[in-house]
């Protein structure tokens, strides 16, 4: 376990208001290790956001268990957690407005969570995260003189100031146009190398999910499936993408996943194949394998 940075065991998140109760997340598990890369897909509602605003302790969770870095986000206190998501993790949003500060300059909103540290580190530190992120030329500049895709890179800067252990990133492609969005990645493949960060992405962007080694999708808030990536796209990944249409192929093996009831959720274009009429299936075992079928089928 100690290979394990994340832990999320039977986690749940209810909401609730005057007038009702929203379960956005329903027993969810996940385990991430340390130095990983991996995204996280799912439906508007699935519970997706609601997973990652926890690890970034902007929520708390209602029942369950979840570690990151070893800290246990259900005992920290309000000074504790202002701390963890200081040193712990760095925040990626889409909107960039909730990234970037429209009056500094790129420079400056680079330093200003490094307020602890000394002039000269703050300095030396924001430098090496420009150059990192490809825009040392730009540093001068504030937000409204830069494109989507500078802010965005200028804003994965800004996540790694204080050097965290987790890197969150919330639809960090889903406002930039293709050719950005590989630079993104490229950028985020490149800090898991050479910094050994742990990265989650949380994206509908359909070639980033397919670079990334593991993809967990969330189904009504709970993990339904896991997408691994094949050993033949991982060496070419390595190398070059160009040869690789990652709309387009088939770059991963996918996984239903049991949880720890022995319950599995089975994509809903199976269940409309099977023509069911009520909730009943026939369980058949078969050489090593299950076989659903429909009872009223001939």
């Amino acid at each position: 376990m100690s290979d394990l940075i994340i832990q999320a065991d039977n986690l749940v998140k209810i909401y609730k208001s005057k007038d009702i109760e929203v379960v956005a997340l329903q027993g969810l598990d996940l385990n991430v290790e340390k130095g990983e890369m991996m995204a996280i897909i799912g439906s508007s509602g699935s519970g997706k956001s609601t997973f990652l605003n926890m690890l970034g302790g902007l929520d708390r969770p209602s029942a369950g268990k979840l570690y990151v870095d070893g800290k246990n986000l259900f005992s920290m206190t309000e000074k504790e957690l202002v701390v963890y998501k200081r040193s712990t993790v760095g925040f990626v949003w889409q909107n960039n407005g909730r990234n970037l500060l429209p009056y500094l300059s790129a420079y400056e909103n680079i330093m200003m969570p490094m307020e602890l540290c000394s002039n000269k580190e703050r300095r030396e530190r924001a430098d090496m995260l420009l150059d990192m992120v490809g825009l040392s030329s730009r540093k001068k500049n504030r937000m409204q003189e830069m494109s989507g895709g500078e802010q965005q890179r200028i804003a994965i800067a800004i996540a790694l100031a204080n050097s965290p252990r987790v890197l969150l990133a919330d639809e960090p492609t889903g406002s930039v146009d293709t050719k950005t969005s590989n630079y993104i990645f490229d950028i985020f493949q490149r800090l898991n190398k050479e910094l050994g960060i742990t990265i989650v992405i949380v994206t509908h962007d359909v070639s980033l999910s397919k670079k990334v080694q593991r993809v967990a999708a969330i189904r009504d808030g709970k993990i339904s499936s896991e997408r691994i990536l094949k050993e033949d796209f991982a060496e070419r990944m390595s190398h070059t993408d160009r040869i690789v249409d990652w709309h387009e192929a088939e770059t991963q093996d996918e996984f239903a996943i049991l949880d720890k009831a022995g319950r599995i959720q089975l994509p809903r274009e199976m269940l409309d194949e099977m023509k069911l009429t009520d909730n009943k299936v026939r369980l058949v075992a078969n050489g090593g394998k299950i076989i659903l079928e429909n009872p009223e089928a001939e």
